[in-house]
């Protein structure tokens, strides 16, 4: 095959030289022929030698071009990482700060910790104290309520002041909420629900009742000056009273005389049958001494009601009675409302069997004893 061309390729000059001879050849310009003689004299060995040159050179630039391209990305990477590192070491300083932080703010707890608890374990030392003198300070109050409790009962029998001081006792142990406080809220319980057993005795109502009586004393007439109004009314018919205002028409100047004597005489000298063995006859002055006497006999018997002193209550308002009825109209509507009303006062129940309420009293006295003998440890 390489021995045909150059037999193709010496015959076609051959001709073309024939044709030259005829026409002359135009100009060429003489790098194309020297260009294409290079060719003509390439060999397929050296066309595979340099097709090989240039495919290497290719592969060469483009591993060149890729080995660019990776160091670029390589060295984008490291300065990211640059950047990375540079900011992961601004972090770690900021962390190793806030750790010197935390270190120092932990060493200072714990010295407060420290102050704090020894601060605490004096507060519970000083809580025991007060606690323990807040306790005696309770049953102190409670054991003076229940003395008066006591004393109510005794010296006045005032069963509702008694029970609002031991309601009073009671809602001070409550307040303390301790459990060692209940047997002494039970016995106080216990002594309440005996002062609530107890019949009432309306002491306001006859209270008020004796007030009233007290007030209408002084409206009370006397007995003789009743009496007198009624001899008055009865000692002559109307007629007869206005014929003696009349005179008669021939009447002598003696006789006229004579008549005004009669009427003076009679008014001075009464005669009547009462039916009773005595009518007393006061002075003016000694009037107003009886009235006295009778609301001071009243106000005493007021006075006994409040102490509970039954005998003297009666006695005072029988006496009252008597006096009302000798010295005072009993047949008068006022005179009738006092002895209706002194005597159903007379009546009237204000004394009550009082109950014994020293056990609440004597259970704390014994739990204030026992808590003395107690060491302040155990407590």
């Amino acid at each position: 095959m390489t021995e045909q061309i150059p037999q193709g390729e010496n015959a076609e000059p051959d001709t073309v030289k024939q044709a030259t001879a005829v026409l002359p050849d135009p100009p060429r310009p003489a790098h194309k022929t020297s260009l294409a003689d290079v060719v003509a004299h390439i060999s397929l060995t050296q066309l595979t030698l340099a097709v090989l040159v240039i495919i290497f050179l290719w592969q060469w630039l483009e591993g060149n071009r890729a080995i660019n391209d990776m160091q670029q990305q390589l060295a984008k990477k490291i300065a990211e990482m640059d950047v990375g590192s540079k900011a992961n070491q601004m972090l770690l300083a900021q962390s190793q700060d806030q750790v010197r932080d935390l270190f120092a703010k932990v060493a200072t707890l714990e010295s407060r910790y420290a102050e704090s608890q020894n601060q605490r374990a004096a507060l519970e030392a000083l809580y025991n104290d007060l606690s323990i003198n807040r306790d005696e300070t309770v049953l102190a109050e409670v054991e003076q309520m229940l003395l008066i409790a006591a004393q109510q009962l005794q010296l006045s029998a005032n069963v509702k002041a008694a029970l609002i001081a031991m309601q009073s006792a009671d809602a001070r142990l409550q307040r303390m909420n301790r459990p060692a406080f209940n047997g002494l809220r039970k016995a106080i319980s216990q002594d309440m629900e005996k002062l609530r057993a107890l019949p009432s005795v309306d002491i306001t109502g006859i209270n008020f009742q004796l007030n009233n009586l007290t007030a209408a004393v002084e409206q009370m007439p006397l007995a003789y000056q009743h009496r007198a109004a009624d001899e008055k009314l009865l000692s002559g018919h109307p007629n007869e009273a206005a014929a003696q205002a009349v005179p008669p028409r021939e009447e002598t100047a003696w006789q006229k005389l004579l008549r005004e004597i009669w009427q003076e005489a009679r008014q001075l000298v009464r005669i009547e049958n009462t039916g009773e063995a005595e009518i007393p006859l006061l002075p003016p002055n000694q009037e107003y001494f009886l009235r006295e006497n009778l609301k001071l006999h009243l106000l005493t018997a007021r006075l006994a009601l409040l102490s509970r002193d039954e005998n003297s209550f009666r006695l005072e308002l029988k006496t009252a009675q008597l006096w009302t009825a000798r010295y005072f109209d009993g047949k008068s509507n006022e005179g009738m409302r006092m002895l209706e009303g002194l005597k159903k006062l007379a009546a009237s129940n204000i004394s009550i069997e009082l109950p014994d309420i020293s056990p609440s009293l004597q259970a704390v006295r014994n739990y204030r004893l026992t808590r003395e003998k107690e060491p302040r440890a155990a407590r």
